[in-house]
Parts: structure tokens; C-alpha cells; sequence
């Protein structure tokens, strides 16, 4: 099991300690964490990563996922979509099967925590089924800056209960928040597998399962099989690339539980890129065949149409992998353009193809990139930072309520 001392050869020593020492201050308190699934997509991997560290340094925090219906989680995915601006037919129906699905897992789930972090919009309604007597705190990390207005006033009328709101940057924040908010940025592990350091032998040995040839250009994107991630988009821009150089592409997606649209992006990648050459598809990938193509691409895409913060961003500039991504949500905190990678207007093919063709030509440019990008991230996006930021807003908000 790591332990918060394996991250000093990152932070160094004072860091360490200084994090060890804010933790002794909770260390006596009980944390839950609500979200919607273990596995699948970014929420459920930094609880994984994050609960793991928590406890190692004493404080007892613990995880659960609601557990819902297919009706419920088609139900939360068009909440979701609506969230992002997309239109919604929001029945009865609908709101009655988001509810149901909170007060079932109240039903059978004990809550007597000194405080409870709810992930997301899906089990928002759990703070109004349980006799509240600790602070509650709603973590979103969906964009809210232009949502349906009918659905945002209904969920409104939920996140309206919690005591604290936390977003990943101001811009997400929205109507009816005010300043009273905080912004906590998500972060990368660099010692779980997906992000460790690998020997060459054994990229190669991965690379060469999935048939990919280490001797020509290679372009990724990693991301769920989402159609915000715009899978098909990236296959565009793979086709006006591959017009004017020898490259190939790679799309490592995977399928969260929580989403029941993935198998249907998933399909219409498969036919899109049915008979292209060069275009490996490489579905539920394990972490170290993502690790290797993250460290053998030469650049790494993330087109997306709408975004939360998209940690594959921070894996790949961690690996010393220019990233072009699209100039939205937290993609443009992450990527310093020109510098580390480049932003771009996802809907714009021609320049996109452009930008990762000015990288794939020129190795001096990828190896200044690469540095750069490796370290804004163990600056600003390594997980030590994260849970520091945590521990400073519980001990705030804890000290708030003992005083009244």
C-alpha cells in the first residue's frame, strides 16, 4: 500500500510533513464520500486514489456508490447532458426515478458521519433523506456555467441544502452561488500504474500486443466512450493528418457503470473506423497498456466538446507528452498553450489537424514541450496537493460549525 512518505521524492520533505501535520487534526473524525460508481471515468478513479492516501494518514474516510436502476442511471446521464445544455423532456417520471434511487439507498445506508462529500449531480437528493447532523458538502465537476435552466432549477433546489459547494474553477460555478464556493482542482497518482514509470521493454511489449508500430507517428486520445469526448471528431482530423504524413491513431476508451450511452459511442467508433488502416481501437484498456501509449504517443489529442477537467491531460504531460486540447473547461488550466501543448477550437478540424502536425514534425519542439508539461503538473496537479486541499477545507468547515 503506498504511503504519503513515497510522494517526497515529488513534493519533497516539508511538504510531506506539513500535510501529515493538518491530518492529525482530523484524525479523529469519520469522512464519506457519495458518488455514482467505482469504476469508469475520473470521479471514481481519484476517490479510489485519494480514500487509499486519506487513510493511510489517519483519517478515517470512507466511499460508497449509490446503487440505481437502468432507468436511474439514463435518467441521471440526461440530467447530465442537460447540465452541459442539451435539451430534456423533464417528466414526473423522470424526477420521480432520480429521487427514488436517494431514498432507496438511505433506506440501507447508514450516514452517521462527521461529514458527508456528495460527487455529482446523481445522488444529490441524499442530503434530504437522512436526519442531517454534520456538514455536507456537494462536490461538482460538471461545467454549470450554461445549463437547461429548467433541469439547473431543479437540482437547484437539492444542492441548495449542503452547507459548501466545491467546483474545479470559478467559470463552472453556477447561477445562485455567488462567491460562497470553493475550487479544488483534480489531480494525477504518479505512483499508481497507469502512471509509474515504465521500462522501454515493456512499452514495447504493450505497444506490440495492440499492434502498434513503434517506428512511425503516433497520435492518441484516451478518454470514456462519450460523445462530449468526440471520438469521431478525432477520427476527422486522424483522416486530414494522415492525408500528409505517415501516422497512425490510437483511442483508448472505456465504458463507466454509471453511463449507459458509452456502448453506443462505442459502436459508432467501431463502424466509423471500419476497413481505415492505422486506427487502433483499444476498449477498457488496462492501466498499463494506457501508461504506454500515453509514453509512446507524440502527441496526445483531447478534443473534447465539453469537459470537467479531463485527467488525461495531466497523465500525459506528466509522461512528457505535448497534449493539443480543446480550449475548454479544465483542459485550459492544465495546458499552457504554446508551451506544453496547445489549445484549440475543438470544431475547427483544419486547425487541430494543423497544431499536431506542427508538433509530430518537429522533435525539438516535442522535447521542450514534454518537459515543461511534466512539470506544471507536479507543480499544480499531483494528488498531494489535492488532498491538502481537502484537509483545508474540512478543517475550515468543521471549525465554522463547532462554533456555532
Amino acid at each position: 500500500m503506498k504511503k504519503l512518505v513515497d510522494y517526497r521524492e515529488f513534493v519533497g520533505e516539508s511538504k510531506v510533513s506539513e500535510i501529515y501535520r493538518k491530518a492529525t487534526r482530523l484524525s479523529q473524525l469519520h469522512i464519506l464520500h457519495i458518488n455514482s460508481t467505482y469504476y469508469g471515468g475520473g470521479v471514481a478513479e481519484l476517490l479510489r486514489n485519494m480514500t487509499l492516501l486519506l487513510n493511510e494518514i489517519g483519517i478515517d474516510v470512507g466511499w460508497r456508490a449509490i446503487i440505481g436502476s437502468p432507468d436511474f442511471f439514463r435518467v441521471t446521464k440526461k440530467l447530465h447532458n442537460a447540465l452541459q445544455g442539451e435539451g430534456i423532456n423533464l417528466t414526473d417520471m423522470k424526477k420521480e426515478v432520480f429521487e427514488e434511487a436517494s431514498e432507496d439507498f438511505a433506506s440501507f445506508t447508514h450516514v452517521d458521519h462527521d461529514m458527508v462529500v456528495v460527487h455529482n449531480p446523481q445522488p444529490l437528493p441524499l442530503i434530504g433523506c437522512y436526519r442531517r447532523n454534520q456538514p455536507w458538502v456537494w462536490r461538482c465537476h460538471v461545467d454549470l456555467s450554461d445549463p437547461d435552466e429548467e433541469v439547473w432549477d431543479y437540482l437547484k433546489s437539492f444542492s441548495l441544502a449542503y452547507d459548501q459547494y466545491v467546483f474545479q474553477m470559478d467559470e463552472f460555478a453556477g447561477e445562485g452561488f455567488s462567491d460562497d464556493y470553493k475550487v479544488i482542482r483534480p489531480s494525477i497518482d504518479p505512483l499508481t500504474t497507469k502512471n509509474t514509470e515504465l521500462k522501454e521493454s515493456t512499452v514495447n511489449k504493450y505497444l506490440d500486443e495492440a499492434e502498434i508500430d513503434r517506428d512511425r507517428p503516433l497520435i492518441s486520445q484516451i478518454s470514456r466512450f462519450d460523445k462530449w469526448k468526440d471520438p469521431t471528431g478525432v477520427i476527422e482530423v486522424f483522416k486530414r493528418i494522415r492525408g500528409e504524413m505517415d501516422c497512425q491513431l490510437v483511442l483508448i476508451g472505456s465504458m463507466a457503470t454509471d453511463d449507459p450511452e458509452g456502448q453506443e459511442v462505442y459502436d459508432r467508433v467501431r463502424r466509423e473506423v471500419n476497413g481505415m488502416e492505422d486506427v487502433h481501437i483499444i476498449a477498457d484498456a488496462h492501466d498499463i497498456m494506457v501508461n504506454s501509449v500515453q509514453r509512446a504517443s507524440d502527441v496526445v489529442l483531447q478534443k473534447s466538446l465539453k469537459e470537467g477537467f479531463a485527467l488525461t491531460v495531466s497523465e500525459a504531460l506528466w509522461k512528457e507528452t505535448p497534449v493539443v486540447g480543446a480550449d475548454i473547461g479544465g483542459i485550459s488550466t492544465q495546458i499552457v498553450d504554446g508551451e506544453n501543448g496547445y489549445l484549440i477550437d475543438p470544431t475547427d478540424y483544419g486547425e487541430v489537424a494543423k497544431k499536431v502536425m506542427d508538433i509530430l514534425s518537429d522533435e525539438q519542439l516535442r522535447d521542450e514541450m514534454g518537459k515543461k508539461g511534466r512539470e506544471r503538473v507536479r507543480k499544480k496537479f499531483l494528488i498531494t496537493r489535492h488532498i491538502e486541499d481537502w484537509l483545508d477545507l474540512w478543517i475550515e468547515l468543521l471549525s465554522v460549525c463547532r462554533a456555532f
